[in-house]
Formats: structure tokens, sequence, C-alpha cells
């Protein structure tokens, strides 16, 4: 769970600045969790976007394999993005759509250095939960 909300923790802090570099992000994931989020903030930055506030969680675990020691946990939450909203770089909102809930499923994984990462997420559209 502390590399599920790590990673949110870290993307949301990195959006500020559209830090798509930022060494957290690599802290708390990797695989196409990764790519995606390193990728999500380097579009806003080529875009001249940044983003405000943070989400609020509610993760919950859903499954872990195998059972009598788990190297990989499926996280389901329906995170809510209300005061997490992206700005030009001029501080004018992007667009006039509020946050809201939104489903986001994950997977977590074990790693051979002992660490666990986010390897994979889905978010899915407001008031998918």
């Amino acid at each position: 769970m502390a590399a599920y909300v790590g990673l949110w923790q870290a993307m949301a802090q990195a959006s500020h600045t559209s830090n798509w570099r930022s060494p957290e992000l690599v802290r708390y994931a990797s695989g196409s969790a990764l790519q995606v989020a390193s990728g999500s903030l380097y579009a806003d930055h080529y875009n001249g976007l940044v983003s405000r506030g943070a989400p609020v969680l509610h993760p919950k675990v859903t499954s872990v394999s195998p059972a009598a020691a788990p190297t990989m946990v499926m996280v389901f939450d329906c995170a809510d993005s209300t005061n997490w909203l992206q700005y030009h770089t001029n501080g004018t909102l992007v667009d006039d759509e509020p946050g809201g809930r939104r489903a986001v499923t994950s997977e977590v994984r074990l790693h051979q250095d002992g660490s666990w990462k986010v390897t994979r997420f889905a978010v899915e559209a407001l008031g998918s939960c």
C-alpha cells in the first residue's frame, strides 16, 4: 500500500512543475506505470501545463498472490481529483471540468531488491466509482 500511495503523492508533487524526471517516480513505480506517469508529466511540461493540489485516495487491497508469501498485490481505489486540477503556466484553469471520483486499479509487485513498486495502473473516467 505504501508504494501505491507513494506513487500518487510523487505524481502530485511532480505535477506542480510537470517534472517528468522526478526521482520519486522511480522510487514507487516501474514498467508501464513509470512510463505512463513520466510520459503524462512530460506531455504536461511540453504543453505548458501544471497541476495544483493532490488527489484524495481511498485504496483497498483486492487480492494478493501467492497467498502464503505475496509478491503481487492488486489495489482498487476510488480516487478523488476534485482538488487536483490542471492549469496553464499563466495560472488559468485548463478547462471548466471539475475533478471527481475515478476508479483506479493497480498492480504492485515485489522487486528483486526487496522494494515494492506499482508496475501498472488503469484510471477510469470521472464518475466511474
